[in-house]
Formats: structure tokens, sequence, C-alpha cells
């Protein structure tokens, strides 16, 4: 009972920190639609077919991406399959550890644009800008998602050693398989202690029959 509960509090928080990163995800989504609706609106005031902005597909991308591993969050939380868990985790922890590279290049690599192609919708320049602007509350949006990143792991790898949760499975079994011994049951309490079978009272008669027909037959021969 003990570990029952432990469980369903381990995959409760497991779920509500995985939220935060879909949260995050559908923000990001919304920020590269409203991006993309600008662009094809400038677009069609020049009238000219204008090159693939790689930024905004780019943040659409990893908002679908989010929302993806959130779902498979949830599903492994809610299943607790040690195979699940393992994925999720190593997905996450791929992903925490290309958003220390980024981070770390763009810290210490003073060039750190030029790693990046040019980008004809100017999205991305716009994006430094807000970044800049609004530092403080970027780096708290962003050490938020990472913490919560870092717990779904710590959380999965509790949730994966507690492993599913068994003694469920053996109560619905047992729930299976109690109509199937009813009616065996009840048909015995049905009968009594001198109730005989059909077939075992034909087989008396039959052979009371064979004694009878021998019995006249010896009495005949005398």
């Amino acid at each position: 009972m003990a570990g029952r509960m432990v469980r369903s509090c381990v995959q409760t928080a497991l779920k509500a920190v995985n939220s935060v990163v879909g949260l995050a995800g559908m923000a990001v989504i919304l920020y590269a639609l409203w991006m993309l609706r600008a662009w094809y609106r400038e677009a069609d005031g020049l009238h000219q077919r204008l090159p693939v902005p790689w930024f905004i597909y780019t943040f659409l991308g990893l908002g679908i991406f989010l929302c993806l591993l959130t779902c498979s969050g949830h599903i492994a939380a809610e299943t607790a399959n040690g195979h699940c868990l393992s994925c999720y985790m190593i997905i996450v922890f791929v992903l925490i550890i290309l958003e220390g590279a980024i981070t770390a290049d763009v810290f210490l690599n003073i060039n750190w644009e030029e790693d990046f192609p040019p980008d004809p919708s100017d999205k991305f320049n716009e994006f430094k800008d807000f970044v800049r602007s609004n530092f403080e509350i970027c780096e708290w949006v962003g050490l938020s998602v990472v913490a919560a990143q870092v717990l779904s792991i710590v959380l999965g790898m509790v949730l994966r050693t507690l492993g599913p949760d068994r003694e469920a499975d053996y109560d619905s079994d047992d729930d299976a398989n109690v109509p199937a011994r009813l009616p065996l049951l009840r048909n015995q309490s049905q009968h009594g202690p001198d109730y005989a079978e059909p077939n075992t009272s034909r087989r008396n008669d039959s052979w009371k029959l064979r004694i009878l027909d021998k019995v006249r037959v010896v009495s005949g021969v005398n």
C-alpha cells in the first residue's frame, strides 16, 4: 500500500514537471506562428518570392518537438514502463546537452553569430534584441525549463526503480477469474449430496437390464 502511494506521488510529480516543458513548447509554437504570419504578410506586400526563413521554421520545429516530448513523458509516467522511461530520459538528457552546448557557445565565443546562417526574415536579430532587453526574465524562464528537464530525469529514474504497479494487475486478474468460478460453486450448492448425474442413472439402468436378461436366459435353460 505504501509503495503504491509513493509510486502515485512520483507519477504525479513527473507529469507536473513535464507539463512545464510542454507549456514552453506551446509558447515557442505560438511565437513561431506569429513570426511566420508576419513573414508571409511581408512577402505578400513585396510581391516576390523570398528565401526560406530558417530561424522561424527552427523555432516551430523546436516547439513541436517539446510538445511531443511532453506527450511521451506523460505516457511513460502513466504506464511506468521501464523502456518508455529510459527512452524519455535519454532524449531529455541529449536535449540538455544541446542546450548547454549552445549556451556555452554564445557566452564563450565572441563571434558566435557567424556559426548561424544569415536569416532573411531578420527575425533572428529581433529575437536577440528582445532577449537583451529582457535578459533577467529570459534567464529565469530558461533556468526554469532546464530545472524541469533535470527533475524529469531524476523522477523518471525513481519511477523506473519502483517499476509498474503489479499489485493492481494481480487484483484485476483475480477479479476477472471470480465470475468464471461462481457457476461451479452455484451448481455445487444447488445440488444435494444425493444428486446423481443423468448419465450415471442411465448406466445403472442398462446394467440392471443386462443382469435381468442373463437371469431369464439361465432360468429358461433350467
